[in-house]
Protein backbone atom coordinates (compact mmCIF):
# COMPACT_ATOMS: atom_id res chain seq x y z
CA UNK A 1 0.00 0.00 0.00
CA UNK A 2 1.80 3.23 -0.92
CA UNK A 3 2.12 5.85 1.88
CA UNK A 4 -0.06 8.47 2.98
CA UNK A 5 2.24 11.07 1.42
CA UNK A 6 0.85 10.05 -1.98
CA UNK A 7 -1.61 11.77 -1.46
CA UNK A 8 -0.44 15.45 -1.39
CA UNK A 9 2.13 14.81 -3.74
CA UNK A 10 -0.17 13.35 -6.71
CA UNK A 11 -2.77 16.66 -6.16
CA UNK A 12 0.53 18.74 -6.32
CA UNK A 13 1.32 16.88 -9.67
CA UNK A 14 -2.21 16.71 -10.84
CA UNK A 15 -2.24 21.26 -10.22
CA UNK A 16 0.18 21.28 -12.28
CA UNK A 17 -0.98 19.65 -15.17
CA UNK A 18 -4.34 22.03 -15.10
CA UNK A 19 -1.93 25.18 -14.61
CA UNK A 20 -0.02 23.75 -17.88
CA UNK A 21 -3.09 23.50 -19.53
CA UNK A 22 -4.22 26.65 -18.25
CA UNK A 23 -0.96 28.40 -19.62
CA UNK A 24 -0.42 26.53 -22.67
CA UNK A 25 -3.64 26.01 -24.35
CA UNK A 26 -6.23 28.16 -22.14
CA UNK A 27 -4.12 31.25 -21.86
CA UNK A 28 -5.91 33.40 -24.37
CA UNK A 29 -9.26 31.79 -23.67
CA UNK A 30 -12.00 33.59 -21.25
CA UNK A 31 -10.98 31.23 -18.28
CA UNK A 32 -7.11 31.42 -19.14
CA UNK A 33 -7.64 35.44 -18.82
CA UNK A 34 -9.83 34.90 -15.71
CA UNK A 35 -7.67 32.73 -13.98
CA UNK A 36 -4.72 35.36 -14.40
CA UNK A 37 -6.39 38.16 -14.78
CA UNK A 38 -5.16 39.15 -17.97
CA UNK A 39 -6.36 41.09 -20.51
CA UNK A 40 -7.30 39.93 -24.43
CA UNK A 41 -4.54 42.12 -25.60
CA UNK A 42 -1.62 41.12 -22.96
CA UNK A 43 -2.97 37.75 -23.33
CA UNK A 44 -2.97 37.14 -27.01
CA UNK A 45 0.59 39.07 -27.37
CA UNK A 46 2.32 36.83 -24.23
CA UNK A 47 0.56 33.49 -25.45
CA UNK A 48 4.39 32.19 -26.52
CA UNK A 49 5.96 33.02 -23.39
CA UNK A 50 2.71 31.20 -21.18
CA UNK A 51 3.37 28.40 -23.43
CA UNK A 52 6.69 28.12 -22.50
CA UNK A 53 5.79 28.69 -18.77
CA UNK A 54 3.43 25.95 -19.34
CA UNK A 55 5.76 23.36 -20.38
CA UNK A 56 8.36 23.81 -17.07
CA UNK A 57 4.71 23.32 -15.18
CA UNK A 58 4.22 20.05 -17.31
CA UNK A 59 7.82 19.19 -16.33
CA UNK A 60 7.15 19.38 -12.49
CA UNK A 61 4.07 17.24 -12.93
CA UNK A 62 5.98 14.68 -14.62
CA UNK A 63 8.95 14.20 -12.26
CA UNK A 64 6.21 14.13 -9.54
CA UNK A 65 4.67 11.29 -11.39
CA UNK A 66 7.63 9.39 -11.86
CA UNK A 67 8.64 9.68 -8.31
CA UNK A 68 5.17 8.55 -6.95
CA UNK A 69 5.09 5.86 -9.57
CA UNK A 70 8.69 5.25 -9.54
CA UNK A 71 9.44 0.93 -9.19
CA UNK A 72 11.98 1.87 -6.05
CA UNK A 73 9.90 3.42 -3.53
CA UNK A 74 12.67 5.10 -1.88
CA UNK A 75 14.43 6.20 -5.28
CA UNK A 76 11.25 7.68 -5.97
CA UNK A 77 11.04 9.51 -2.44
CA UNK A 78 13.98 11.24 -3.26
CA UNK A 79 12.77 12.33 -6.92
CA UNK A 80 9.31 13.68 -4.74
CA UNK A 81 11.49 15.92 -2.82
CA UNK A 82 13.57 17.15 -5.42
CA UNK A 83 10.23 18.10 -7.85
CA UNK A 84 8.61 19.04 -4.51
CA UNK A 85 11.54 21.79 -3.94
CA UNK A 86 11.53 22.83 -7.54
CA UNK A 87 7.48 23.71 -6.62
CA UNK A 88 8.44 25.44 -3.47
CA UNK A 89 10.93 27.65 -5.21
CA UNK A 90 8.74 28.36 -8.32
CA UNK A 91 6.10 29.06 -5.75
CA UNK A 92 8.52 31.12 -3.79
CA UNK A 93 9.72 33.30 -6.86
CA UNK A 94 6.22 33.87 -8.24
CA UNK A 95 4.98 35.24 -5.30
CA UNK A 96 7.94 37.50 -4.52
CA UNK A 97 7.69 38.74 -8.09
CA UNK A 98 4.51 38.73 -9.60
CA UNK A 99 1.55 37.94 -7.81
CA UNK A 100 1.28 37.42 -3.75
CA UNK A 101 -1.20 34.56 -4.53
CA UNK A 102 1.19 32.20 -6.75
CA UNK A 103 2.60 31.19 -3.21
CA UNK A 104 -0.43 30.04 -2.27
CA UNK A 105 -1.48 28.19 -5.15
CA UNK A 106 1.57 26.66 -6.14
CA UNK A 107 4.30 27.27 -2.86
CA UNK A 108 1.76 26.19 -0.03
CA UNK A 109 1.07 22.84 -1.59
CA UNK A 110 4.51 22.87 -2.52
CA UNK A 111 5.43 22.58 1.19
CA UNK A 112 2.24 20.38 2.48
CA UNK A 113 4.14 17.53 -0.04
CA UNK A 114 6.95 18.04 1.24
CA UNK A 115 6.74 17.83 4.34
CA UNK A 116 4.57 14.93 3.66
CA UNK A 117 7.44 13.04 2.32
CA UNK A 118 9.94 13.85 4.95
CA UNK A 119 7.79 12.63 7.41
CA UNK A 120 6.78 9.33 5.82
Amino acid sequence: MPPLSSIPVFLVATEHIYIMVLESFLWTSPRGRKAFGTTPAFAESTKVLAANQGLYNGFLAAGLYWGLFHPVRDFGKHIQLFFLGCVLAAGAVGGATANKKIFFIQGVPGMVGLAAVLVS
